[in-house]
């Protein structure tokens, strides 16, 4: 499932190559995931209201989006930009890539449809005929026609070339979508009641089939690229799989809890993605009809999650006191461990990925074997919840840190406690190692303090914050930390002296996540409902760019 608009869920449309999704939210927001992993990629911010629809040019070079803003912006997928933006149709309501991907249409409230070249943004050519506003925009396969359905119910056929109007049919309720390489062109359906859904061929104007319509109404009908199968979702929560020779439906999917708005199938018609009122996006397997949505997933709030490259897995944890371990390619759940008795904060591989450690509301730390699952060692010492665990650089040592007040350094061959690190006055949140693993910093309320490892002994504390410190980082060659902090500053202080070197002043609210560039010359910075990321240059301390558009950053 891919989770990050902070609202509905609009649209959804796959590259041609099929390896990226693009996403429109009623955040106004723009996204682009790779199909994979699941990450996003990109976010395309500029829209001044909800985006409704999205499109990528059949090159995978440009996205279209459209907005209740009045506008339709194209934007350039390799460098983020917005190079153009179409309006003066009021209200637009549709829009399509010409299959060189060199064209788009465009129809609005205005009745008019509207040709525009992709690379100057400048309009080719306007073609009037209906009544009233266009409501959706089709291109024939080899892109010597455009298809456009009025609310007038009637759907037109137009020459490219010339701009006359071939054919006038009248499809009630109609609503166009992509046509077909074996020649249907038009799927029409209600939105608004249990009827048949027809497809009609665009050469002939004659309606060729009819399928039963969802209960309710259907929303949203697409043709698989090799034109054998029309996959449908409506109102009865169900995405449903037709067999476009025989008219049967080959799988019936069930899964959202909500209408199906939107369905789309991948370029190789081996998965469908669809969109649902309940907010999610759902992968399905068009061969099995099963989501590709693991159902075996926490039950509670997760709190960490790990990748491990070698073993291409991913560990998380949660308050339902469980660990689980998942195969990122297909999503399933692979394990569960449930040898902790209360909610498990964090998890850490070690650096040769043999080893999981992970700790507890339990007050216990536990050891992992990865290739057997067993629970090889339990580290038991602190005397309250803990919150932190990290392994060194060397993969020799664990670091954890508790409400108890302290941090002890765990021996991860043996188990033994070699030091107790005591000196805080409060509950310690996180510790973190140095990139050469010699030290060790811990973070306490408003403070931080800075560890000897083989001593044990506490070498500087670093005090400037005035309130909790939600994070700390180190510089990638260990010279430096930073500290993001509730009073809303970063600071930056020098590990040989625990000087504060500069402190970073933009954030209106508390800052929750800082990290360093790979060179160690910027420091990024996110504040939690201030919809903001900064960029500071390290020598100046200036802030360099202010990158806004999130409704709530976590760290």
């Amino acid at each position: 499932m891919l989770s990050g608009h902070s609202g509905r869920v609009t649209d959804i449309a796959y590259s041609a190559n099929g390896d990226r999704i693009v996403s429109s939210g009623d955040d106004s927001i723009v996204r682009v995931w790779d199909i994979t992993t699941g990450d996003c990629l990109f976010i395309f911010i500029g829209h001044g209201s909800f985006v409704y629809r999205v499109a990528y040019s059949p090159q995978g070079n440009v996205v279209a989006s459209r907005s209740f803003d009045r506008t339709v912006r194209l934007w350039n997928v390799e460098t983020g930009n917005c190079h153009s933006v179409i309006s003066d149709y009021g209200l637009i309501f549709a829009m399509a890539f010409s299959p060189t991907g060199d064209s788009i249409a465009i129809g609005g409230y205005d009745s008019r449809v509207g040709l525009w070249d992709v690379a100057s943004g400048e309009c080719r050519s306007i073609l009037i005929g209906h009544v009233s506003g266009v409501k959706d925009i089709a291109y024939s396969t080899q892109g010597d026609l455009i298809i456009s359905d009025g609310f007038d119910n009637v759907v037109r056929a137009w020459e490219v070339e010339t701009g006359a109007c071939r054919h006038v049919l009248q499809a009630a309720e109609s609503h166009l979508y992509v046509p077909s390489p074996k020649g249907i062109q038009i799927a029409s359906y209600d939105m608004r009641d249990k009827k048949d859904i027809e497809l009609w061929d665009v050469e002939t104007g004659v309606c060729v089939r009819r399928l039963p319509g969802h209960d309710n109404g259907t929303y949203s009908v697409v043709l698989s690229s090799q034109g054998d199968q029309i996959i449908t979702g409506g109102r009865d929560n169900a995405v449903r799989v037709w067999d476009v020779e025989t008219g049967e439906c080959r799988h019936m999917l069930i899964g959202h809890t909500g209408a199906v708005t939107k369905v789309i199938c991948s370029p190789k018609a081996d998965h469908i993605a669809s969109v649902s009122v309940d907010n999610t996006v759902r992968l399905w397997n068009v061969g099995s009809g099963t989501s590709r949505k693991n159902s075996n997933h926490h039950r509670a709030a997760v709190t960490g999650l790990k990748y491990s490259p070698k073993r291409n897995q991913i560990a998380s944890c949660s308050f339902d006191s469980t660990i689980r371990l998942w195969d990122p390619e297909t999503g399933v759940c692979c394990r569960t461990l449930t040898n902790h008795g209360g909610v498990v904060w964090n998890i850490s591989y070690s650096p040769s990925e043999d080893q999981l450690a992970s700790c507890s509301d339990d007050s216990t730390v536990r050891l992992w074997d990865v290739e057997s699952w067993a629970c090889r060692r339990i580290l038991s010492g602190h005397t309250k919840v803990v919150y932190d665990v990290r392994f060194s650089p060397q993969g020799n040592q664990i670091a954890s840190a508790s409400g108890d007040k302290t941090v002890r350094l765990w021996s991860a061959e043996t188990g033994d406690c070699q030091h107790v690190l005591d000196e805080h006055s409060a509950e310690v949140w996180t510790n973190i190692y140095s990139p050469q693993g010699d030290q060790v910093a811990s973070s306490s309320a408003n403070t931080v303090k800075l560890w000897d490892v083989e001593t044990g002994t506490c070498q500087h504390t670093l005090i400037g914050h005035s309130k909790d410190i939600y994070q700390i980082v180190y510089s990638p060659n260990g010279e430096q930390i930073a500290t993001a902090s509730n009073d809303t500053t970063v600071r930056l202080w020098d590990v040989r002296t625990g000087t504060c070197s500069h402190i970073f002043i933009g954030h209106r609210v508390a800052v929750m996540s800082v990290v360093f560039s790979p060179r160690g010359d910027q420091v990024a910075s996110a504040g939690r409902f201030g919809s903001t990321v900064r960029i500071w240059d390290i020598g100046s301390g200036e802030c360099l760019h202010t990158l806004v558009g999130h409704k709530q950053i976590f760290d």
